[in-house]
């Protein structure tokens, strides 16, 4: 009875064991968003923070050693300091950074197949008559460069960034604009190869056909359907590795 007992009490909850410093460092990120600081503008002394926050000043040197070392902040000794970027920058640099580590691995094609189907889900919800227009006149420049014998690179990174941008997801279009170095790569290993530049082109209108009919499951699944047949033919053909596990 007394063991059944015990099995039916929920387990307790584990000691948030964060050093002060870094809950320190949380409380400063939320300051810095909901007082919508901009990079220039500078935060109150260590004293000020010490008071508020109810910690020693030391906590509070260790969450700016900290937040300095991720190039948020800088102390200007005698003056104070100084906010030099805000937290959700942190992302794009972040993402840069992987990216630049990564360049020739599978995963980049991985990650462009989620960030860009989602866009496209969302352009089906969002998009505006500009944001048709533009995709319109990336289908166009894409279908001319094809036509006078070209892969179609120019027009083709239109059309994904008018997705991209018809999301109106700030967050998406900024992590697809931080990789655009490594997309332009991954695209240009596909588009150079005999017969894609046409198959990409007619992914392209389904999807854009999907979006102006506001359908964002079938215009997620065409997009994912594009970037994963073209990672496919890439695999089979020895361009990219595969990494699925066996």
């Amino acid at each position: 009875m007394m063991a059944r007992d015990q099995e039916a009490i929920a387990p307790m909850r584990p000691i948030d064991r964060k050093p002060l410093y870094e809950q320190v460092s949380d409380r400063l990120r939320e300051f810095i968003d909901v007082n919508r600081l901009q990079p220039g503008d500078r935060l109150m002394s260590e004293r000020d923070l010490a008071r508020q926050l109810e910690v020693g000043r030391s906590s509070i040197r260790e969450a700016i050693t900290a937040l300095r070392a991720r190039g948020l902040v800088e102390v200007r000794h005698g003056d104070g300091i100084y906010l030099l970027r805000r937290p959700e920058d942190l992302i794009s640099s972040l993402a840069a950074e992987l990216v630049d580590t990564h360049i020739d691995h599978p995963a980049i094609w991985e990650t462009r197949q989620a960030l860009e189907t989602q866009c496209a889900r969302l352009a089906a919800r969002r998009a505006t008559a500009a944001d048709l227009t533009e995709l319109d006149a990336a289908m166009d420049q894409m279908g001319a460069e094809i036509d006078a014998g070209q892969p179609g690179l120019a027009g083709d990174r239109r059309f994904h960034a008018g997705v991209a941008a018809a999301s109106h997801n700030p967050i998406l279009i900024r992590l697809l604009h931080s990789m655009q170095g490594a997309l332009d790569r991954t695209a240009e290993t596909s588009l150079t190869r005999p017969g894609q530049p046409a198959t990409s082109l007619r992914d392209h209108a389904s999807v854009l056909a999907a979006i102006r009919a506001g359908d964002g499951t079938r215009a997620a699944d065409e997009m994912l359907r594009h970037l994963v047949s073209t990672t496919d033919s890439l695999v089979a053909e020895g361009q990219v590795s595969s990494v699925d596990a066996r």
